[in-house]
C-alpha cells in the first residue's frame, strides 16, 4: 500500500507574496527532509522561479500543444535541495480559460502516476487566488488539496480575496472539498497590521498560522532568483519560513471557515478606516484601545 502524500493549497491574491512564501515552504520542507513537489498553478508560470534560479520551465499546457506524447520528464524539473518543480501554465492570450492549465496538468500527472513514481511526501499547489473560478477551484473542490492556506496582508483587497476563498470553501465543503488550514499574514510590520488580520480572523472563525514581516532579505534574494531559505539560510526571515513551513506540513485538522457577506465585510472595513485615521490623528493611543 503506498503512502498518503500531504497535499497543500496555498492560495491569495496577485502579488501579495503568495508564491514567494510557497516557495520559502517548499524550499523549508526539503532541508526538513521532506520530498516535496512545488505545482504553480499561475498562467504567468512564475511559482517555481526562486527555486531554479531565476529560471523559467516549460509549462505542461504549453507542452501539450508542442507534443502528441508528453513524458513526466517533459514537464517535472528540480529545483533547490531536489524539490520537483512543475508549472501549469495555461492557454494561449486571449483564448480560454486561464484555470484551464491546472485541470489539464493535474489530471496528466495523475495519468502519468507521478507522485507514486517519485515518492512524494508533499505536493504544494501555489493558486492564484483572485477568482476562485472553475479552474482555480479544483484543488479545493475536488478535494485534491487536503489542506488549504491563504496568503494575506492588512490590505482590504487581499482581505478580500480571502474572503472569498473562504466562501469557496464552506461551499464545496459538505462535497468532500478541501478544508481550512489557516491565513498566512504576510508583510505584518506595524502593530495595527496584526490586529486588522487578527479582527478579521476572529470574526471569520479561522486562524493565523504565522505572522511573516516584511523584509529587504527576501527581497535580495529573490533579486538573486533564489528563496530566502537558499540566499540567507541563518536570517531571521529564514527561520520563520522554517517555522511556517514545520506548522504547514504538521497541520491535521482543518476547517470550514465562517465568511463575511459582502457587506458586512464593507462594514468591518469602514470601522477600521475610522479607527486607523484615529490612531494618525492621535484620538486615541492603539487600535486596540478603540476596537
Amino acid at each position: 500500500m503506498s503512502k498518503k502524500i500531504k497535499q497543500i493549497a496555498i492560495y491569495g491574491k496577485g502579488g501579495i507574496g503568495k508564491s514567494t512564501t510557497t516557495s520559502n515552504i517548499s524550499a523549508a520542507l526539503s532541508k526538513l527532509g521532506y520530498k516535496v513537489m512545488q505545482f504553480g498553478c499561475d498562467p504567468k508560470a512564475d511559482s517555481t522561479n526562486t527555486l531554479r534560479g531565476g529560471t523559467y520551465i516549460p509549462t505542461v499546457l504549453d507542452t501539450l500543444r508542442e507534443k502528441n506524447k508528453v513524458q513526466a520528464e517533459d514537464v517535472i524539473y528540480k529545483g533547490f535541495n531536489g524539490v520537483y518543480c512543475v508549472e501549469a501554465g495555461g492557454p494561449a492570450p486571449g483564448v480560454g480559460c486561464a484555470g484551464r492549465g491546472i485541470i489539464t496538468a493535474v489530471q496528466l500527472l495523475k495519468q502519468l502516476k507521478v507522485y507514486e513514481e517519485l515518492d512524494l511526501d508533499v505536493v504544494i499547489y501555489d493558486v492564484l487566488g483572485d477568482v476562485v473560478c472553475g479552474g482555480f477551484a479544483v484543488p479545493i473542490r475536488e478535494g485534491i488539496a487536503e489542506h488549504v492556506f491563504t496568503v494575506s496582508s492588512a490590505d482590504f483587497m487581499a482581505i478580500y480575496a480571502a474572503n472569498n476563498l473562504f466562501k469557496g470553501i464552506k461551499k464545496y465543503s459538505n462535497a468532500g472539498g478541501a478544508l481550512l488550514g489557516g491565513l498566512i499574514a504576510n508583510s505584518i510590520n506595524a502593530p495595527y497590521s496584526r490586529e486588522i488580520v487578527d479582527d478579521f480572523v476572529a470574526r471569520t472563525q479561522t486562524q493565523v498560522v504565522e505572522y511573516i514581516p516584511r523584509s529587504v532579505t527576501v527581497t535580495q534574494a529573490e533579486l538573486q532568483g533564489k528563496t530566502t531559505i537558499e540566499a540567507s539560510p541563518d536570517s531571521a526571515q529564514a527561520k520563520i519560513y522554517s517555522q511556517l513551513a514545520k506548522k504547514v506540513v504538521e497541520t491535521t485538522k482543518s476547517k470550514v471557515p465562517s465568511p463575511l457577506e459582502t457587506a458586512e465585510l464593507r462594514e468591518w472595513a469602514a470601522k477600521w478606516a475610522d479607527q486607523l485615521l484615529a490612531i494618525e490623528t492621535g484620538e486615541v493611543r492603539s487600535v486596540a484601545a478603540g476596537i
